[in-house]
């Protein structure tokens, strides 16, 4: 489980402290898809980096009861439309970097998601398309062995493809211990294939219900 308890974040900016995250508190039980939805700047972001380290926060912060260090940090992936990949390379040299550093590599998903997306295996990523390039961010999340897999707004300016696809197939692949936490603001992407949807506005959580109790603008069928 995924445990976040009094998470606070505060940012120095020229017109004083402002604070990012306020008061968060979630648990992200094993085999959830989870939608963490709000308009841009609404925190959902930070919040991300705050799970993976990259930034200082106030508050506690636990996968499966420890405090997430580099000692257990496998057991989370990544994936970012601002890319963390290295694009001098081709997608078969990161599928063997992959394969040396992660145990865990799911090499027949690995090679199913790029059929699926028709990324060329032997191109170096830097000629890619932007949407190309999320594609195979997203790719590597899914295939690197974490049981916990975070996507921040993983389509942001993408090309033009069937979403809805890709999503059934995701839904199709994901194994029981495996979470998925996506970030969006555009709930209507996502609404009929994540179960459960957590609301941040002004980072704040306003809301944490299933996908069920929801409409189509975010908004709870539930009193």
């Amino acid at each position: 489980m995924l445990e976040i308890r009094e998470l606070n974040k505060y940012y120095k900016s020229p017109l004083g402290i402002v604070q990012a995250l306020k008061n968060v508190n979630m648990q992200i039980p094993r085999g959830e898809i989870v939608g963490v939805f709000g308009e841009n700047g609404a925190g959902k972001s930070t919040l991300f980096k705050c799970i993976l380290n990259y930034v200082g926060f106030k508050g506690e912060i636990t996968i499966d009861g420890e405090k997430i260090t580099h000692r257990n940090i496998e057991k989370i992936s990544f994936a970012t439309c601002e890319h963390s990949f290295f694009p001098n390379l081709t997608p078969e040299s990161h599928k063997a970097f992959y394969e040396m550093h992660f145990p865990g590599f799911r090499k027949k998903r690995y090679e199913g998601l790029m059929e699926f997306f028709e990324l060329p295996k032997y191109e170096a990523l830097k000629r890619f398309s932007t949407g190309q390039k999320n594609q195979f961010e997203v790719i590597l999340a899914l295939c690197q062995g974490a049981d916990y897999i975070l996507m921040d707004e993983p389509f942001a300016g993408n090309d033009i493809f069937n979403r809805e696809d890709f999503y059934k197939v995701l839904l199709g692949i994901l194994e029981p211990q495996e979470t998925i936490l996506l970030s969006t603001h555009l709930m209507e992407e996502v609404e009929n294939f994540v179960g459960r949807a957590i609301l941040i506005r002004k980072g704040e959580v306003i809301g944490d219900v299933s996908t069920l109790e929801l409409d189509g603008q975010g908004n709870s069928l539930v009193s």
